[in-house]
């Protein structure tokens, strides 16, 4: 698995992840996990190659994938309101995998640094920098 793309909540940041990773490279295939189901089907409809849901499925795909992609909460035990388990921050923290973090100022995590950008142009530098370590 070259790239895995993980969300919570409503998975609104990892289908337009997935949206854009798709315009630029529409050959690559893409693993999306939700944290939950509803997450899962928006990423599934964004084009994600084959997608999964829940804690077993990410702890097992991070090991596998070059790249893991999503918010930045993916690698914070109990972010995203508490969608994210320990497991699952542990599992996408010491992957051996680059990983391509979306800064999000939200649910009580502040990144400082992190200029006014809109969702959309994070999404964008997103996918150039997995385009950089994919090699494209």
């Amino acid at each position: 698995m070259e790239l895995l793309v993980i969300d919570a909540q409503g998975g609104g940041l990892g289908n337009m992840l997935i949206a854009e990773i798709k315009k630029e490279m529409p050959e690559l295939e893409v693993a999306a996990i939700g944290t939950n189901s509803a997450a899962t089907a928006a990423m599934k409809k964004a084009g994600a190659s084959k997608a999964a849901t829940g804690e077993n499925a990410i702890v097992v795909s991070a090991g596998k994938a070059k790249v893991i992609a999503g918010p930045i909460g993916i690698i914070l035990a109990d972010a995203m309101m508490g969608e994210i388990t320990p497991k699952m921050a542990e599992a996408v923290g010491s992957s051996d995998a680059h990983k391509v973090l979306i800064p999000m100022n939200k649910c009580g995590t502040y990144i400082t640094g992190v200029g006014d950008y809109s969702v959309a142009e994070l999404v964008k530098q997103a996918v150039a920098q997995i385009k950089i370590y994919l090699g494209e």
